[in-house]
């Protein structure tokens, strides 16, 4: 069976969504301290008021990220075909929620929806073009900003913008390799990393101005990096972007600019969608933060 591992930390935390795949391999990690197969770059714009799936084989894992917050409506969805996205995103908005985070396994979605995201308007798209490249540059014309992606592992994604995010430009990356070079660049030209995904072997990485980090790393390995991660976590380090494809996954950890309240945040890994847990870490006002879904050690 596949191991369960929970683990505790206290900081404040912004995530996203991922995958995850566990395996044999060594690690290699990368450092930013901030001041081409497809990019793609919207101008910057100047603001004066930042704002704040079918189940899987034992070969598989949910690591779900829950964070201690203040209570607020919170709901999630998982197991959710095409067809049926449009109704819970509804359903969700009727009740003032957006979506803060999105995943895929086995070609179906899984969606977070929270009351306590801070964004004021939202618009997602689901296509069979992996991060569609007119669609996202259409509305980054309409001031909407990339706020979670999921990639599917037929090729399809699901793009997810926002207003109400405190990003003041945006740039994207479509590669069949991990972007180590890319990302090193844009760190210099004070970006960083605000969401990941894959669609199979490719990476989809988005990078942001103004995102609100002082510092950010990459761990990068063939398995779940426990080491890389609780050595950053003691750095006062945490979780703020995850994907990965069939060999490799990828871990953005980041310092925030500021420090605000302590949280307690977990992770939790699982065979299946974590919803027992879910609703456990709830008695205890913890929410989920990411989700994702990949390969573990069998």
């Amino acid at each position: 069976m596949p191991e369960q591992q929970t683990v505790c930390f206290t900081d404040c935390l912004v995530n996203k969504s991922t995958f995850v795949r566990c395996g044999r391999g060594s690690m290699s990690s990368f450092t930013s301290s901030s001041k081409q197969v497809d990019e793609d770059e919207r101008p910057e714009i100047p603001t004066f008021t930042p704002h704040e799936i079918v189940p899987p084989s034992k070969l598989f894992d949910y690591l779900e990220i829950p964070t201690k917050v203040l209570l607020h409506l919170h709901r999630y969805h998982y197991n959710v075909a095409d067809a049926r996205l449009s109704q819970h995103v509804e359903k969700g908005n009727e009740d003032g929620l957006y979506i803060s985070c999105v995943a895929s396994a086995s070609n179906l979605w899984a969606l977070i929806m929270d009351a306590g995201t801070g964004f004021c308007a939202q618009v997602y798209e689901l296509s069979s073009v992996f991060l569609h490249k007119d669609w996202i540059m259409e509305q980054w014309e309409k001031n909407f900003y990339i706020s979670s992606i999921a990639g599917a592992a037929n090729g399809s994604s699901l793009v997810v913008m926002s207003k109400g995010t405190p990003y003041t430009q945006q740039s994207y990356k479509v590669s069949e390799s991990f972007p180590f070079k890319w990302i090193s660049k844009k760190w210099k030209e004070g970006f960083h990393v605000t969401s990941m995904t894959t669609a199979g072997s490719r990476w989809g990485v988005v990078m942001s101005r103004n995102a609100g980090f002082s510092e950010q790393v990459v761990e990068l390995d063939f398995l779940y990096p426990s080491e890389g991660i609780h050595r950053r976590w003691e750095s006062g380090y945490r979780i703020t972007s995850m994907a990965a494809t069939p060999d490799q996954a990828a871990f953005i950890l980041s310092i925030p600019r500021r420090k605000m309240m302590d949280e307690t945040q977990e992770t939790l890994r699982t065979s299946a969608f974590p919803s027992t847990h879910v609703k456990d870490k709830w008695s205890k006002n913890l929410y989920i933060a990411s989700i994702c879904y990949g390969r573990t050690v069998c």
